[in-house]
């Protein structure tokens, strides 16, 4: 089918757009054309006959040098998607989290007529008025007013009078920020001085039937570029991508926090309620049955238009099976939710097949091989604001990933997992890794964000079973950050090591995705929704827990199992098998420390995350996301008994100098220096993590809400009684740990909470915190000057005279 042909079925209105807005828009333009316009230029003046055409959305012309686009006046004023990404990248740029492919902005903009100009507007729906008759709407207007992103003079008229011409060659070939790849922060790292006009130009523009696809070559003089610096540039291309919306949004679906999703919102002014109405949507795929009828006697039936990903051309041949199974195993959930063949991987096409091709084409969703030493894969997509509706994403794998996983692998499972023992995976284990991440960044993009709670689904124990493990995973969800099993214990054969799809994840696509016929607005489905929570409210595996819920120890990173403590303890006691057998598994092997100083580090690094965990525990507050028609709270505290228990895990497993990661036979042949330093970095960062200004303001609140509680004095008087509970002679451990005690007790009496991540709930100068901390203070002298001269050696005693200096200084500074 030829574009033409293309472009006039899809605007009478076929894939749900509906055509040619009315004649209202193209008659007011017209009569809002000046006598100017009988002075302009010919249209065949303008467009020669050397131009260059594309029909599509818009015509859109290079004639010589210059590039025009051919305005239908039918779409003035329709909403369009401005998507600006980038399409090649030059090595390093943003220090590895931006690539090929990255999206550097998203917004709505629309093309207006103003005298003999056109107008790029940039839209906003963050406020609007629902009710277009309401007088509201146009206090709404014009107390958001719209910026102009660019004027346009109008060069000519087309021959019938329908459509403005007009050239865009200055504002693609300029610096525009709203469409730039390099950040007011990149440029000031990079000391960028300015575009270098001379270097950059417009490398090509396509019109599609509902797109048009603009590349840009951009050379920026800098002093500090990324990569070869001696040329004192930077040069990267970038795409835009303007689509046209539909003329009738989506109906969006209403926002429930007991189920994740990413969401849009929006203020609506035309509620009848006492307030501006806030409204949000969740973030989605339009999927529609192709037999309605079929699908409402509950048959499997294939959507309209199905979501497709594209593999990268630059994909390994090696690894394209992984990631088509990682896209296709979400069929199973969408099946759940009445579609079959719902999402589709395929390659993409060969220049021969479709020379048009491009991955940064934003009707193309495409799995993105980025050749990168970054360790990390994204799932990021593109929506419709007024509704929510996903229009395209890009998952973005960086090539060093599956490294991570492999170390990961190795350390938290090669205790009960013989074939992790190996720096050389076996190819179908990374396979299966690779498709589990690919399938998790895959749900970010169909609007799963993490469900951090879906670890806590299950009992420790069944960790250790092998019939469990394979039936359920290591989550309830693959959107959790649980990815391997941890627990298993050597000897519990054929348990399942690595996550996998999970209950909840086809609850959540069907709560999101299945079609309700009869609802007619958003509100109409509530009902329906809620009673499908309602359903499962019971059951851990059908709940939500928020990433940025840190306070709760029921949905937290890379956790599994229901009890933080049994959980971390049989983590630990693997991690000291691995330590054992370290060496074995790497450099005998390779004959080179390389990898063994690489798996330690990271090594250290699980440890410290398994102790994160138990110490979630202490002033921890389970959120509980429910309705007032739901049983019992939202939120409630970790009861005393376990969080007594904690600390003393915490002086068993972190603060009593762990000597089974002292490995002599490891730390001598990786470094010359810095063993202690290393350790007492971690040991302090869990220390700091402890005593909290905000968990402080936890338990100082628990007070105000519960008969038995463990109390802010409780943890810092455990704590003290904890660190000072040696005699004698101290290693250099124990004294770095008691000094950095004495420094966090300092932070207690002069440091504020901060605005941000941890939030600002407390005024700590007016807590109990500082009066806490300074009877902990005066105590402290006693037992400093007790155990001073108790002790013979030289070192420790001079160490109780530093601490006891220590103490004096932060209750008395002006001394």
């Amino acid at each position: 089918m030829n574009k033409k042909l293309l472009l006039s079925i899809l605007l009478a209105g076929t894939l749900g757009f509906s055509g040619c807005k009315s004649s209202k828009p193209a008659v007011a333009a017209k009569k809002s054309q000046s006598s100017k316009d009988d002075k302009m230029e010919s249209y065949s003046k303008v467009i020669t006959s050397k131009a260059v055409t594309d029909e599509g959305l818009f015509a859109v012309h290079k004639v010589g040098d210059k590039y025009y686009y051919e305005i239908p006046d039918s779409l003035l004023g329709r909403d369009m998607l401005l998507v600006s990404r980038i399409a090649q990248i030059p090595a390093n740029l943003g220090g590895g989290y931006l690539n090929a492919g990255s999206k550097t902005n998203e917004q709505v903009v629309s093309w207006e007529r103003f005298q003999d100009n056109i107008l790029l507007k940039v839209k906003s729906f963050a406020e609007i008025s629902s009710d277009p008759n309401a007088a509201i709407g146009n206090s709404v207007r014009v107390n958001n007013y719209e910026p102009t992103l660019q004027a346009f003079e109008i060069k000519t008229i087309n021959n019938d009078s329908t459509a403005t011409v007009i050239d865009v060659t200055g504002f693609f070939k300029d610096d525009i920020p709203a469409l730039s790849g390099l950040n007011s922060r990149l440029r000031t790292s990079y000391k960028v001085r300015n575009l270098d006009k001379d270097r950059s130009f417009i490398n090509s523009m396509k019109s599609f039937p509902m797109n048009v696809e603009v590349k840009q070559d951009f050379t920026y003089n800098a002093s500090n570029p990324p990569s070869n610096s001696s040329v004192g540039s930077i040069s990267l291309q970038m795409n835009q991508s303007m689509i046209l919306l539909p003329e009738e949004p989506m109906q969006p679906r209403l926002f429930d926090p007991r189920v994740g999703f990413f969401t849009v919102d929006q203020i609506d002014y035309s509620s009848t309620a006492l307030k501006a109405d806030e409204k949000t949507y969740i973030r989605r795929w339009k999927l529609e049955p192709k037999d309605p009828e079929a699908y409402a006697r509950g048959e499997l039936v294939e959507p309209i238009k199905p979501i497709v990903y594209y593999l990268d051309p630059g994909t390994p041949e090696s690894l394209k099976k992984y990631i088509k199974q990682g896209i296709e195993d979400w069929q199973g959930p969408f099946e759940t939710a009445g579609f079959k063949n719902a999402i589709i991987a395929k390659d993409a096409p060969t220049a021969e097949e479709d020379p048009e091709f491009s991955p940064e084409d934003i009707r193309y969703s495409v799995v993105r091989y980025v050749a990168s030493t970054t360790r990390n894969a994204v799932g990021p997509s593109v929506s419709d604001p007024r509704s929510g509706e996903i229009i395209e994403s890009d998952i973005i794998w960086y090539h060093n990933h599956l490294r991570s996983y492999r170390n990961r692998y190795l350390l938290e499972t090669g205790a009960a997992n013989p074939s992790a023992r190996t720096l050389d995976t076996p190819t179908e284990e990374i396979g299966e890794m690779m498709r589990q991440v690919i399938a998790h960044e895959v749900g970010h993009a169909l609007g799963f964000p993490h469900n951090m709670a879906a670890s806590y689904a299950y009992e420790v124990e069944d960790y250790r079973d092998a019939a469990f493990t394979q039936a359920n995973g290591i989550a309830a969800s693959l959107m959790d950050y649980a990815r391997y099993n941890y627990i298993a214990q050597p000897g519990d054969e054929g348990v399942r090591f690595v996550r996998q799809m999970g209950p909840y994840d086809h609850y959540a696509v069907n709560w999101g995705y299945r079609v309700l016929p009869d609802a007619e607005s958003p509100e109409d489905e509530v009902a329906t929704l809620n009673k499908w929570i309602l359903e499962k409210a019971d059951d851990p595996r059908y709940k939500f827990g928020r990433q940025s819920s840190r306070f709760d120890p029921q949905s937290q990173t890379e956790a599994i199992g229901n009890d933080p403590l049994r959980a971390s303890s049989y983590g630990i006691k693997n991690l000291k098998y691995v330590v054992q057998n370290l060496p074995k598994w790497t450099s005998d092997t390779t004959n080179d420390y390389d990898d063994l100083e690489e798996l330690y580090g990271e090594l250290l690094g699980v440890w410290s995350r398994y102790t994160g965990h138990v110490v979630t525990n202490v002033g921890g507050v389970n959120e509980d996301l429910k309705k007032p028609e739901q049983n019992g709270t939202v939120y409630s505290n970790v009861d005393k008994e376990t969080q007594e228990k904690s600390v003393q895990w915490l002086f068993d497993n972190v603060f009593e100098t762990p000597q089974w990661l002292l490995d002599k036979d490891i730390l001598q042949n990786i470094d010359y220096s810095g063993y202690a330093e290393r350790m007492r970095s971690i040991q302090v960062r869990q220390l700091n993590n402890l005593l909290s200004l905000d968990r402080m303001g936890r338990l100082i609140n628990a007070e105000t809400v519960s008969d038995e509680y463990y109390s802010a004095n409780d943890l810092l008087s455990d704590v003290s009684q904890g660190m000072f509970q040696q005699s004698g002679r101290l290693d250099v451990y124990q004294r770095n740990l008691q000094r950095a005690y004495i420094d966090r007790l300092d932070y207690l009496m002069t440091g504020e909470m901060q605005r941000g991540r941890s939030g600002y709930y407390y005024d700590v100068n007016q807590s109990d915190v500082r009066a806490i901390t300074r009877g902990e203070l005066n105590r402290l002298k006693r037992t400093l000057a007790s155990k001073a001269r108790g002790t013979r050696d030289t070192v420790t005693r001079y160490h109780y005279d530093d601490l006891l200096a220590r103490v004096d200084n932060i209750l008395n500074p002006e001394k």
